[in-house]
């Protein structure tokens, strides 16, 4: 129907006029406006997380997408760190990389290996008893400097401190096994490395009383440590150029043409520093940060009363010099006559909310400087170990550079749980024989005359007349000779393997490469033409985005977001009812008034649209009033930052705090389906009033 200006005068007329004549119309408004605020608000924060976990996973080590192999039996994940999928291998990265670097829309494509290891390391005594072994080392050696025995000296002097200890720990406690009970011959080995006559005679034979001390002694202190390490093997230099959010926090990167490791700064921390200063921090950070109290919170409670009773990591790494010196320190400090450190430090870690800040102060100026804090420092080496593919464990030895940290995500377990390894040191704990190392054990075999025979014919071959067995030439053994030749094979293998070149790491195997887009708006684009390429060179590649390689946690945002539109679905739902209840009911009783309006001559269609434009006009008004609330509430959230309390919200926020923006599609979105529910519920109401007429209106007044 046509209508002119005038009808539409009167219609808003007659709308404003009965906007907030029904209470029913409040009730209605006010189901619109929270369903509004709630939709903008929860989509603006979704939005804003995915776009933060986005930067989460993209800056640590997803990269934009993630290529693998298309024999693989599962779809990559990255964060899964005890679960790893089961990843073919790509035999050669060199061909990957070069066929990839035709896209131009790739920057960069970074290799990758991800595996699981474990790593051991001595406990208190291991540590002491390894340092005197080197300074006795180098005193056999020709070291007799005053520097070197004095060392000498002091290191036996801490390793009778740790002998009282252990002995006091046993009077105290009275087992030192895990039966409860006191284990005689541990018992006698204590109380002879605590003899006069051991130390009288241990610059005699200074070796065999380490080794009593070592196999003995220490094992009875169980506070050796396992660490389970979670690692990518990648081109580390690529990697730090890829990857700009990465950067090292202690010692130094891994240099160019070497092996090495770099430790992440979270395991760093939650792992190889001392735990008592750990707790410390922990307890610190919860009181600054999050505002807890001591006195209200069992978490903290539980670490105060860990750190009281847990003195001997501290105890066990001072000398009796050192020993005095903090007992008196601590003495003054807690206005005490005990002279007992144990009990002095047990007294001192017995902290509230009053005393903590000025004892946590004291601990880092006062006690830490004493101790080690942690068990592992930049330049040590670490013994790793791994399963490798076929399921046996192999060893390495690589040196610890440093610790490295991505900015922004400090404190986030998911994306500081993994450390950084050279490419072929990865290589060589997955198992995989390099041409080098292939080389070498065909050499081997050669030497040893070892020949393949059938399995029919392994008897006859072993033990038969004309067997290599029985061919094998005798050969005397000089052993000093032989021993000096193997030790210098050996250095010279260790030296060789140390370096590797771009060749090496180029060429060779790989389970993964995260690809660096230049516009990561193309990105569905890139994918396609990855695909393209890969079946043009036969490259055998699968791609994921990195939404997809994040797994469980790439998917929360889709999981967050189903929610939310569920819910708000529902709230408009209800209200479509509820609208379409309360619209009804206010037709039946404007009968009188709609027949009135027939009387004088007003069509159906000028009844149909006035229902129609009164339900819209309510949704507009009071859905703007809900937007613009939204939008406010986002405006300070966005001025005041949503804190992250743990650290997976750490990782979604992507930094300590989320800072929403307002999506303005959500706005007009918001305003978009609150027209059209409106529209809806009230279209069956507005056809009911069309079919009144005057003689009926009459009838209903009479």
């Amino acid at each position: 129907m046509n209508f002119n200006t005038n009808e539409l005068r009167v219609l808003f007329q007659i709308a404003f006029r009965n906007l907030f004549s029904s209470f029913l119309n409040v009730i209605i408004g006010g189901i619109i406006l929270v369903g509004t605020f709630f939709f903008v608000v929860g989509s603006s924060l979704l939005n804003n997380m995915d776009t933060a976990m986005s930067r989460s996973i993209i800056g640590s080590i997803g990269g934009h997408l993630q290529v693998y192999s298309d024999q693989s039996k599962d779809p990559i994940t990255l964060f899964d760190n005890w679960q790893r999928p089961d990843l073919a291998v790509i035999p050669d990265f060199s061909k990957v990389k070069d066929g990839l670097a035709k896209i131009d829309n790739i920057k960069s494509v970074v290799p990758m290996g991800i595996n699981t290891a474990f790593v051991a390391y001595g406990n208190t005594a291991d540590l002491v008893l390894e340092r005197l072994r080197k300074s006795i080392d180098a005193k056999i050696h020709g070291d007799h400097s005053t520097a070197n025995l004095e060392k000498i000296d002091s290191l036996k002097s801490h390793v009778q401190q740790i002998l009282k200890v252990i002995h006091d720990g046993m009077a105290n406690i009275g087992t030192i096994t895990n039966s409860g009970t006191v284990d005689p011959q541990s018992l006698r080995d204590l109380e002879k490395a605590e003899s006069k006559d051991f130390w009288a005679s241990f610059d005699r034979d200074p070796l065999n009383h380490l080794e009593f001390l070592e196999n003995k002694i220490a094992s009875l202190i169980p506070d050796a440590d396992m660490v389970f390490l979670s690692y990518v093997g990648t081109d580390l230099g690529l990697f730090q150029r890829s990857f700009d959010r990465m950067e090292v926090v202690d010692g130094q990167t891994v240099p160019n043409g070497m092996r090495g490791l770099l430790i992440s700064k979270y395991i760093y921390e939650h792992q190889f520093k001392v735990k008592t200063a750990f707790r410390l921090d922990q307890i610190h950070e919860a009181l600054g940060v999050t505002g807890k109290t001591i006195a209200k919170d069992p978490d903290l409670q539980q670490l105060v009363k860990q750190n009281r009773t847990q003195t001997r990591d501290i105890v066990f790494q001072l000398d009796p010099i050192s020993n005095a010196k903090l007992a008196t320190k601590l003495k003054a400090n807690l206005n005490s006559n005990e002279n007992d450190l144990s009990k002095l430090l047990a007294d001192f870690f017995t902290t509230t909310d009053a005393n903590f800040n000025e004892r946590y102060d004291f601990f880092y100026k006062e006690i830490a400087p004493a101790i080690e804090l942690y068990r592992i420092r930049p330049g040590d080496f670490l013994t790793i170990k791994a399963f490798t593919k076929n399921g046996f464990v192999q060893a390495l030895n690589l040196k610890v550079y440093g610790t490295f940290q991505f900015k922004g995500l400090e404190k986030s377990g998911l994306a500081g749980s993994t450390s950084l390894m050279d490419l072929v040191s990865f290589r060589d704990l997955y198992g995989y024989l390099s041409p080098d190392k292939l080389a070498e054990m065909n050499e081997i075999k050669k030497q040893a005359h070892v020949k393949t025979v059938d399995r029919d014919k392994v008897e006859s071959e072993l033990f038969g007349g004309d067997s290599i067995v029985g061919k094998a030439n005798e050969k005397r053994i000089n052993d000093d000779a032989d021993l000096a030749e193997a030790k210098s094979k050996t250095r010279d293998s260790q030296n060789a393997s140390s370096t590797i070149t771009q060749n090496d790491i180029d060429h060779g195997i790989v389970l993964n490469a995260a690809v660096l887009l230049k516009n990561p708006a193309l990105i569905q684009q890139t994918m396609k033409d990855i695909l393209a390429t890969s079946k043009q060179e036969q490259l055998g590649l699968k791609v994921s985005t990195w939404q997809q390689a994040a797994g469980n946690i790439g998917q929360f945002i889709y999981v967050a977001k189903a929610a939310l539109y569920t819910a708000v679905f529902i709230i408009f739902v209800v209200a479509l009812v509820i609208i379409n209840n309360a619209v009804m009911m206010a037709t039946l009783q404007r009968v009188r008034e709609i027949g009135t309006m027939r009387a004088i001559g007003a069509q159906r269609s000028f009844v149909l649209q006035m229902v129609l434009t009164e339900s819209v006009l309510l949704g507009i008004v009071f859905g703007s009033i809900g937007t613009i609330l939204g939008a406010l509430c986002v405006h300070w959230l966005g001025i005041k930052g949503i804190p992250a309390g743990n650290e997976f919200l750490y990782f979604f926020f992507s930094g300590p705090r989320l800072y929403p923006t307002l999506s303005v599609l959500s706005l007009f979105f918001s305003m978009f389906i609150i027209v059209l529910v409106t529209t809806i519920s009230a279209l069956y109401p507005a056809i009911i009033a069309t079919r009144v007429s005057p003689v009926e209106a009459m009838q209903a007044d009479e």
